[in-house]
């Protein structure tokens, strides 16, 4: 570790830049924070890595096919659906196309949660390999 010259470790410790670009391609700005939307392999890794997957889609659209572990929430309860989802985990919002759920990563966020939208919906999320179960 790297120290200050009065023996304190500095307030920023210096990120290499192998783990920036990482972060940058991941989706994940330098302080660590969500972007607001993701491509959809981002999206994967991000819940294969422990984030919540929300559906914001509606219930019809739901029983189509959706991702085995997420929550159905559709875009006009997210307020009142926010309750179930775990505060300490960032959230990962899907709908069909990526219009509503840039709607509701964007709710969540004013809620405090650290959420960003799949860019492109279910469509995206299947090409990148996502799995979908009816």
């Amino acid at each position: 570790m790297t120290t200050t010259p009065m023996g304190t470790p500095p307030a920023h410790p210096a990120r290499s830049v192998r783990d920036r670009l990482l972060r940058l391609l991941r989706g994940t700005p330098a302080d660590g924070s969500l972007k607001h939307s993701v491509k959809a392999a981002v999206a994967i890794e991000l819940v294969a890595q422990g984030a919540t997957l929300v559906d914001v889609r509606e219930a019809g659209e739901w029983r189509t096919g959706h991702a085995p572990r997420a929550v159905h929430v559709p875009l006009g309860q997210v307020a009142q659906g926010a309750r179930r989802l775990p505060k300490g985990r960032p959230v990962v919002v899907v709908c069909a196309s990526g219009m509503r759920s840039r709607a509701g990563a964007q709710q969540l966020r004013d809620l405090g949660f650290q959420a960003t939208s799949v860019s492109g919906g279910m469509a995206a999320w299947q090409r990148a390999g996502g799995e979908v179960t009816r």
